[in-house]
């Protein structure tokens, strides 16, 4: 096949290259990294050696003897033969010199509720208290797997820190969650023990969250997984929330059993740097859940490497994450990146908009926050409910980070324009669940800024764009193909738990030039994103390979339609989703919905319409354009496109009792199909 017919199966990309944007020079004197040579020194020609630099960001036990072993290849294995304990740098390495400095800010939802802030002291003492009950109460050893389903409060990294401490593997399950969900991930990981808590705070609603603990115990045991004890915190210690009985022999409430352990302290267990740090299940609404396994020094030394540089974090610096620990994006950069470095992290309990669209910045404004990390999806959310809250606060970001998926440059510009006053930075970063930290983003002092794009790839990673039958695309084609990652790093997952040949087949087997190689140079990773890439070398993501509509032999992504309907003023959401046509076999369906005070009407939405065909071209015109009240949304805010489609095809949408927003499903359905 020809390089001509092989480009010919990928899509063209009709998306205009943004200008760029240069850090202020306030942010680059203060800057972590301001070396134009910091690519250099990570080139492949240095691989995998250069790492060390990564790895020397922590305190080691005992120093490895082989930086990459590539024996089991792709199961690669980071520091081999280094000791170290995760609790111990992200906790007690900081007390000599920080000890009374807040380590965890935590915000409850409840604006009458006081802020607690938890010292480096205070947390060194809590965990060491968590620690000592897991291992006398429930027994728990280093390797043993334990499953976390709570909500964003201390008690979250705190029992993280405490596991991390014995060597205990913690498989932490979004609250949003099932109670099904979970027992799914017990049964996976064979935990023994559930930790829980009774309550906590949701659009100024108190949650029973302990039903959903019965719930994943009996799915669990359905499936031949016993749970032999439940862990409860209670959101108010002292005072059990819940409507749900407690069970007898099984139950246990934390705060009661933690008076049996003050003051008590646990010496960090010192573990091999290739051990099992977590479990982050990625969500899946079909079939097995993959439990992500991640290593204890290879991830640590990353998601350090990534917060010190990328996120420019420095001690003196309060930082929020505005992502749930629930999801990988709050392992590495609310708790493991950010307390390794000694900074001040910030754990807001409920939702951005509760009790309305200007408490972020009003909590920026008390706390001081310099650095906001948050989702396009909040963003989205932020402008559309206030998009003038924040010029009502007093607040100072120096620096701002996008993640979870791409970016519309319009949002970018309001983001950058108000949130940030135009004197932030804003890195716009990709990853993903199985990559432990950032793979693409601007180094901020270093590189400018393009609206849209994710930049070049990180120091130490190496992407390219490969089509079909692994052809690399040059930069600046215009065309779009597989992103994938040349060369191993240290926060990529070891494996998928208990399954490496679904490992290898999803993110490996694509690309392989021999499966008995030990070579890393014939694994190149797939991460199942489309992209494309500029001619300067930066990445524009546009969405999951998955994501792309076949419009008479057309390939468009669905990303790139969706920005282009943002570009119409009065539009705060959209989603593409592909419909089957008789004619063309697919075509566009666009969902929107609007700023408030905009008004919903014909002539709207063939505005809406008009703007696509003329950012993209007429081939991507919308069959249809439903300008809608809400969309349909996760608990932590994705936008579920999925139902969107089976409304539009006129398929069974599912059960959507855990969506945050039910209701809005079947007022969808009836605007479409009645």
């Amino acid at each position: 096949m020809s390089s001509n017919e092989s480009v010919e199966k990928h899509y063209s990309v009709h998306w205009q290259e943004e200008g760029l944007y240069q850090a202020p020079p306030e942010f680059i004197g203060q800057a972590n990294c301001t070396d134009p040579g910091i690519y250099e020194k990570f080139s492949l020609d240095k691989f995998p050696e250069c790492f060390k630099a990564f790895a020397d960001l922590l305190d080691w036990d005992a120093y490895w003897h082989t930086t990459l072993d590539t024996s089991d290849a792709p199961c690669w294995r980071w520091f081999v033969g280094g000791r170290l304990n995760a609790c111990y740098n992200c906790v007690d390495r900081h007390l000599d010199k920080y000890r009374n400095k807040t380590a965890i800010h935590f915000v409850p939802e409840l604006e009458e509720e006081k802020i607690e802030h938890i010292t480096y002291q205070e947390l060194y003492r809590r965990v060491n208290e968590t620690a000592a009950l897991l291992k006398d109460f429930a027994g728990l050893k280093a390797g043993d797997r334990v499953t976390l389903h709570l909500p964003m409060t201390p008690e979250l990294p705190i029992t993280m820190l405490a596991c991390a401490r014995l060597g205990i593997i913690h498989s932490e399950v979004f609250a949003g969650f099932s109670g099904r969900a979970c027992g799914d991930r017990i049964w996976d990981s064979e935990s023994t023990v559930l930790i829980t808590m009774d309550s906590y705070y949701r659009s100024g609603k108190l949650l029973d969250h302990k039903e959903k603990a019965d719930e994943a115990i009996k799915s669990a045991e359905k499936q031949g997984q016993k749970v032999d004890k439940v862990l409860i915190w209670r959101r108010y210690p002292g005072t059990y929330s819940s409507q749900t009985p407690v069970v007898d022999g099984r139950d246990y409430f934390m705060d009661e059993l933690l008076k049996n352990y003050f003051s008590v302290v646990v010496e960090p267990v010192s573990m091999p740097a290739e051990d099992i740090l977590f479990l982050m299940y990625t969500s899946g609404s079909t079939g097995r859940p993959k439990g992500c396994q991640h290593s204890i020094g290879g991830y640590l030394a990353y998601v350090t490497w990534m917060s010190k540089y990328v996120q420019d974090i420095h001690p003196e610096d309060v930082y929020w994450c505005m992502a749930d620990i629930g999801w990988i994006t709050g392992h590495s950069f609310i708790v493991y990146g950010p307390l390794a470095l000694a900074a001040s992290s910030v754990i807001y309990e409920g939702v951005p908009t509760y009790p309305d669209a200007g408490r972020p910045w009003k909590i920026a404004e008390e706390l001081g926050v310099n650095i906001f990390h948050t989702s396009p999806t909040a963003i989205r959310g932020l402008r559309k409910a206030g998009a003038d809250e924040p010029s009502k606060y007093n607040y100072h970001f120096k620096h701002m980070t996008t993640v979870g998926e791409p970016i519309e440059p319009e949002v970018w510009r309001w983001y950058y324009n108000v949130v940030g006053r135009k004197k932030a930075v804003i890195v716009d970063t990709w990853w993903q669940t199985e990559n432990g930290g950032f793979l693409c983003s601007t180094i901020p002092a270093v590189v400018p800024m393009k609206p849209g794009s994710a930049g070049p790839g990180v120091p130490g990673i190496h992407p390219i764009i490969l089509d079909d039958e692994g052809n690399e695309i040059p930069p600046g084609a215009g065309k779009a193909g597989n992103i994938c990652i040349k060369n191993p790093w240290p926060g990529a997952f070891q494996t998928i738990w208990k399954d490496k040949e679904r490992y290898i087949e999803t993110y490996y087997r694509r690309y392989n030039r021999d499966p008995n190689s030990k070579d890393w140079r014939d694994w190149p990773y797939m991460a199942g994103d489309a992209a494309v890439m500029a001619a300067d070398g930066y990445f524009r993501i546009l969405g999951r390979i998955d994501d792309v509509i076949n419009v008479a032999g057309h390939r468009l992504g669905t990303k790139e339609i969706e920005s282009a309907a943002l570009t119409v003023e009065e539009v705060a959401e959209a989603a593409v989703v592909s419909v089957n046509d008789e004619v063309k076999g697919t075509v566009p369906d666009l969902y929107v919905s609007l700023k408030p005070q905009a008004q919903a009407n014909e002539e709207l939405a063939k505005r809406i319409s008009n703007a696509v065909s003329e950012v993209i071209g007429k081939i991507a015109r919308p069959a249809h354009v439903y300008i809608v009240s809400d969309m349909p949304k996760t608990r932590s805010g994705k936008l579920m496109r999925r139902i969107l489609a089976s409304i539009s095809n006129y398929k069974d949408v599912g059960d959507v009792t855990t969506l945050a927003n039910p209701k809005i499903v079947e007022e969808i359905r009836r605007q479409v199909q009645d």
